[in-house]
């Protein structure tokens, strides 16, 4: 008799645990670009201005403007408690919004974070899919556009396992070995996968206040980017890069800055411009190659007011493609294969502006922000040979840019 009693006290328990709560916003984004532009989900996420392209008349085609209004950023979240579980507290985490995987899918419903957590007093572990250790939630770009100072800023999302400890009240050290999903390395989240080795990543952060925050991160990744060459034999060779930034958080009463600076290598499943390139064909006969790392440093800022009605902020970026530190091989650049494995490979460096206002009324909100993107694109020789150096470096470049207007429209909930 006692059995059943003390079960169902333990069920009832449990249910008073356990509790989902769920919130979001709806978005609605309108927005005009001067000139076509290098995006994704019809130029919602804006990267940079496509180059420059003459028609038989001289007429840049590129040169068009375009405008479009949407809806896709609209999300929602629901959060999970429930009861402790080996001494720690528990808790999930779903969310996703209607962005879609690609621009076929565009409107269809795409998961951002999926994750579970176990807090101890000063451990924390996390398994799920949840943002790369390279994008910082405590210190990234408060721009309205979704694409959050993308290609300055590195963003990623990622299946991982990531361990924090609390080292005293201001020290903070993280761990995490990630996969790729839906940011994936040239070759898909598959080039990682075959390597058998994970995305790995540390990070430090020390918070002496809530006013003011300073850290570092530094990660290694190998990827193996075929099985099989073009000539049918098994592919062995691999590639390994480094990734790194620094940043800082200073928040006071009227303003908050941040300021992030970072140096990688193939960061091209962070939606930067780089990747990787054939260092040499070693065998053309079996198509073997050996592979290098394109490096690229950025740098940005953002500095906004704290107003709760109203907002004004400005976010600067710059970045960089410093070539890589190997000589590429001569055929990569007349046979085009540096486009299979790089983004903008074209571009010596790239420059944004972008002040904005927001207005809040309770759960509404307005927001406007002009955003100003400018590309070194690289010129060529009188023989149309793009100028550039053996190890992929633009030695003589021009500028491209487009302005965007952009107004936002919330609802949060």
């Amino acid at each position: 008799m006692c059995i059943p009693v003390a079960t169902k006290a333990q069920d009832d328990n449990e249910k008073q645990n356990f509790g989902l709560s769920w919130s979001g916003f709806v978005k609605n984004d309108f927005f005009f670009d001067s000139r076509q532009t290098v995006a994704a989900r019809e130029g919602h996420f804006l990267l940079y201005p496509m180059p420059v392209s003459e028609d038989l008349d001289g007429n840049d085609i590129n040169a068009n403007g375009s405008l479009n209004f949407l809806s896709i950023q609209s999300r929602l979240r629901a959060k999970i408690s429930g009861p402790d579980a080996f001494g720690a507290k528990t808790s999930g985490l779903i969310e996703g919004a209607f962005f879609g995987h690609t621009n076929p899918d565009i409107n269809g419903f795409r998961l951002r974070h999926a994750f579970v957590k176990l807090d101890w007093t000063n451990t924390q572990l996390l398994f799920g899919q949840y943002w790369h250790m390279m994008f910082v939630p405590e210190c990234f770009p408060g721009t309205v556009s979704f694409n959050t100072g993308v290609p300055f800023q590195y963003f990623s999302r990622n299946p991982q396992i990531r361990i924090t400890q609390k080292a005293g009240d201001m020290l903070k050290i993280s761990l995490a070995a990630a996969t790729q999903r839906d940011f994936a390395s040239p070759g898909g989240y598959a080039s990682l996968s075959n390597s058998m080795t994970p995305d790995m990543q540390l990070q430090f952060q020390l918070s002496p206040s809530e006013a003011f925050l300073v850290g570092v991160t530094g990660g290694y990744k190998t990827l193996l980017p075929r099985l099989q060459t073009d000539n049918a034999y098994e592919a062995e060779n691999l590639v390994s890069s480094f990734t790194s930034n620094a940043f800082i958080r200073v928040k006071t009463k009227p303003v908050t800055f941040k300021v992030q600076g970072i140096f990688a290598q193939n960061a091209y499943d962070g939606l930067m411009i780089g990747g990787f390139a054939v260092k040499d064909i070693v065998d053309p006969a079996k198509d073997y190659r050996t592979y290098t790392p394109v490096n690229t440093m950025s740098a940005w800022m953002d500095i906004h007011t704290n107003g709760k009605k109203w907002q004004a902020g400005v976010f600067a970026g710059y970045s960089q493609n410093l070539g890589s530190a190997d000589e590429i091989a001569d055929t990569v650049f007349s046979s085009g294969l540096h486009g299979t494995y790089m983004r903008g490979a074209n571009i010596d460096y790239l420059y944004r502006v972008s002040p904005r206002v927001i207005f809040n009324a309770g759960k509404f909100r307005i927001a406007g922000e002009f955003e100003y993107t400018a590309a070194a694109y690289a010129t060529s020789d009188e023989l149309g040979i793009i100028n550039r150096d053996e190890y992929g470096k633009i030695t003589d470049s021009e500028i491209v840019a487009n302005y965007r207007i952009l107004m936002s429209v919330y609802y949060f909930f």
